[in-house]
């Protein structure tokens, strides 16, 4: 059965393909590639008109919050997907999620349909969608992911993910994986997952190579990087106007 809830720590490192390799060979006794191989993941981020959620978030308060839909696969209406609800505070990372289809989770999103199945997950998600009134889907953000986990059984995953691309058109997973991308060049992003300690021997790997902890979140990167300077303009008389 696919996991529902969340509750992890998410270390975030920006790391050079050669850093990338070094890790890799230094994971190879205790790590190993999930059943998906290298796989597309596709997202579409919910937002206010004003943006409000991702502006709050870049903001690095003590409690944030996202709301998103993802698809492993070009998912049509009848496709199954995941509604997301993630949670900061204090570091750690909670997430919820409802596998349904794809065209039902756009209409229970937008306030057009309730829906059917009664759980504490779907009351925590109906309750952030009815907090924030009208959200609609503002961004599509996909990337290319390696994930591994644990020989021994263990709940440490590494995850590598390259090719992020951002758009704010053809909001859907049928249109494929283009748009702008927001990664630094040569770049790759891995993410350390635990609900704990992070593994001794990954430690020292960190260390040796110098690969210190960043903060990145994509859809926060693709607001100020892309969305932001979209929304305004300089006119003829030097003053800033937001389209």
């Amino acid at each position: 059965m696919a996991q529902t809830v969340f509750r992890r720590y998410e270390l975030k490192y920006l790391l050079t393909s050669e850093e990338k390799a070094r890790v890799l060979e230094a994971m190879a006794p205790y790590m190993t590639l999930d059943r998906y191989g290298r796989s597309t993941i596709r997202n579409l981020y919910y937002d206010t008109d004003s943006f409000l959620l991702i502006r709050r978030s870049i903001e690095k308060p003590l409690y944030k919050e996202k709301l998103r839909i993802r698809s492993y696969t070009r998912a049509g209406e009848g496709d199954e997907v995941f509604v997301e609800l993630k949670k900061k505070y204090e570091r750690v990372v909670y997430k919820r999620r409802l596998a349904m289809p794809f065209g039902e989770a756009k209409a229970w999103l937008a306030g057009e349909s309730k829906l059917v199945t009664e759980t504490q997950i779907a009351r925590e998600i109906e309750y952030f969608r009815a907090l924030y009134g009208t959200l609609h889907p503002t961004v599509f953000l996909s990337y290319e992911r390696e994930a591994y986990y644990e020989r021994n059984g263990g709940d440490f995953r590494v995850t590598f993910d390259d090719t992020v691309l951002c758009r704010r058109e053809a909001l859907s997973f049928s249109e494929g994986e283009w748009g702008s991308a927001i990664l630094p060049e040569g770049r790759v992003l891995m993410e350390l997952k635990c609900s704990g300690g992070i593994p001794l021997w990954m430690v020292e790997v960190l260390s040796r190579e110098g690969i210190y902890k960043t903060s990145f979140s994509k859809y926060g990167t693709a607001y100020k990087n892309l969305i932001f300077p979209q929304m305004c303009a300089v006119n003829r008389f030097g003053m800033m106007e937001v389209k």
